[in-house]
């Protein structure tokens, strides 16, 4: 069984993953290319997942069968195993318990060849739809805190499959990153009583500025961070507050919405910087938490085009060498045909 071990200097938490080993080589980076090679992702290869916990099959059809258009199932090696107890423990000065989670893949085309961003605006909705209701499913589990969303894309992002697909985590902990989020924004609302994201959303939309902004349409806002880690590093926010991804009232328009601007940021990076490899995370609130008024949900996304060397890892710092003005004008110029969901 897998296994969260703590670190007894700085509290960061650790997944040792049994499972994660065994992945045999066909599962490794660069096996899989364009021109041909097995997938256990494309339509008729159902079987070789494990059996779906969800899916969107627009013209009806069997479980576990084709016809499917988004389909989410448990990751086949994963880091964290659904089945046992937590079983919390010390061992001296360290703290352990097992490596308790759901670890999912949402396969989100059955197209292999096809990106996230080549997708309809309609398409990504329903990807995001999926996200929802997978969260609204292990909110019901009271062993998890946390359920983490996340898409490696490209070798270089740390994906294994090629096939467009993204990841689900839940962990019996929340994340340290998310620990500090959390932190810091309640901290900015003890002082000064409002959400430190919504004045960020207000500054950069709202008050003339504008600089930083990417993209926009009614209900959301795209726009580079006013401290990035990365060069065009992007992030997604909704422009009211909104502390949980998946509390909205009405997400068949709404994620349609939020579905366009994602598709036209995305198409806007793979022009602007040659379809990079690039990582997004969705940071929403704790499973336990609901409507936190200091949290506001949002995507970050990261283009892979800089490497963490050793003066990052050791000290914590990030060296960016792009201004975020910069990047955000230069990704307002791009013409995007077909941007879809009313961005502008």
């Amino acid at each position: 069984m897998p296994e969260l071990r703590k670190d007894p200097v700085v509290g960061r938490w650790v997944i040792i993953s049994t499972e994660r080993s065994r992945r045999p080589t066909n599962f490794t980076a660069g096996s899989h290319t364009k021109s041909g090679g097995f997938c256990p992702f494309c339509p008729g290869n159902e079987d070789k997942t494990p059996p779906e916990v969800y899916a969107i099959r627009p013209e009806g059809g069997v479980a576990n069968g084709p016809g499917w258009s988004v389909r989410v199932v448990p990751n086949k090696f994963p880091a964290l195993q659904i089945e046992g107890g937590l079983d919390r423990r010390g061992e001296g000065l360290y703290d352990r318990m097992n490596g308790v989670g759901a670890h999912e893949v949402i396969i989100e085309s059955p197209d292999h060849d096809a990106e996230l961003a080549d997708l309809p605006a309609e398409h990504i909705r329903d990807v995001l739809l999926a996200y929802r209701e997978r969260m609204l499913d292990l909110n019901g589990d009271r062993r998890l805190r946390y359920v983490l969303i996340f898409k490696n894309h490209g070798a270089a992002a740390g994906a294994t499959l090629e096939h467009t697909h993204s990841q689900l985590i839940a962990t019996p902990i929340i994340p340290r990153v998310l620990q500090e989020e959390l932190e810091g924004s309640r901290r900015y609302f003890e002082l000064k009583e409002r959400c430190v994201f919504c004045d960020v959303v207000h500054q950069e939309t709202e008050d003339g500025n504008g600089r930083r902004v990417v993209g926009m349409t009614d209900g959301f806002v795209a726009l580079e961070p006013f401290a990035p880690r990365f060069p065009f590093e992007t992030w997604i926010l909704p422009r009211r507050h909104d502390a949980a991804f998946h509390s909205t009232d009405d997400p068949a328009n709404e994620y349609l919405e939020l579905a366009g601007l994602l598709r036209d940021t995305l198409r806007r990076l793979n022009q602007a910087l040659d379809r990079p490899p690039y990582n997004f995370v969705l940071h929403t609130s704790p499973v336990s938490d609901g409507d936190l008024e200091y949290f506001h949900w949002h995507i970050e996304i990261m283009p892979h085009l800089t490497n963490v060397a050793g003066f990052e890892m050791g000290s914590g710092f990030h060296i960016n060498p792009t201004p975020p003005e910069d990047a955000a004008q230069y990704l307002r110029q791009i013409t995007v045909e077909e941007a879809g969901g009313g961005a502008r």
